[in-house]
């Protein structure tokens, strides 16, 4: 059998190189259009100053577990602290806590609502969503199961960035109360997971057809 010419083979290698690199390229591009098209979709929607947050009537908290390998959870305090801070300056009229609780041993919306009671806020003005399984779900339902057009998500800034986007992209007007940011290892490892969880945003709205996990029957909130 003849081996392949080398003139050949080097032009194989050459055109499979010029694929290779396109493909590169174009999933670098979806990356970064993907990350920074959140950051265009919450541009003026973002709040560090509750003072100058307008008046919403539901806000909403994403949730997550209090504790992590038996240590607190900052991301969860910080939340916790900032949904204090907007309710106790007359800024909400009605919390959603929404988040996984996905067995009966692991309740995030249950945990948050009790943080919340024991800062003071009335346990009858704070609903759970038990299904807010991921950012898509807790913002697709605050749509569709409590019928709301109007929204404040109260979460790190990340979070509500990409919030934002989802929630506009279903018809919603929303805006963030950003929670402290947290600055640990921990903080590092979740800008990074940030990064494909946008990606699967864009996929999610123009691509996937995706709808969450759990919907159900329509929730009344507290008038």
């Amino acid at each position: 059998m003849k081996a392949p010419q080398l003139p050949k083979l080097r032009r194989w290698v050459n055109r499979l190189g010029r694929i290779v690199l396109v493909l590169a390229l174009v999933g670098i591009g979806v990356v970064a259009y993907a990350n920074i098209t959140a950051m265009w979709a919450s541009r003026g929607r973002l709040f560090d100053d509750v003072e100058a947050m307008p008046k919403t009537r539901v806000g909403l908290v994403f949730g997550t577990t209090d504790r992590v390998n038996g240590l607190e959870n900052l991301y969860f305090r910080y939340r916790i602290d900032a949904a204090e801070r907007v309710w106790k300056a007359g800024k909400l009229g009605v919390l959603i806590v929404s988040g996984d609780n996905s067995n009966k041993y692991y309740n995030e919306p249950a945990k948050m609502k009790q943080a919340l009671i024991d800062r003071g806020i009335p346990a009858g003005r704070i609903v759970c969503d038990y299904a807010g399984l991921r950012t898509f779900d807790s913002v697709v339902r605050a749509k569709e199961i409590f019928g709301l057009d109007s929204i404040v998500f109260i979460s790190q800034r990340f979070q509500n960035e990409r919030a934002i986007y989802l929630a506009q992209a279903h018809g919603m007007n929303a805006i963030g109360f950003n929670a402290r940011n947290v600055e640990t290892h921990a903080g590092i490892k979740t800008k990074l997971r940030e990064i494909g969880a946008r990606v699967k945003m864009w996929l999610d709205v123009h691509f996937l057809g995706t709808r969450p996990r759990f919907l159900g029957e329509k929730i009344d909130l507290p008038r």
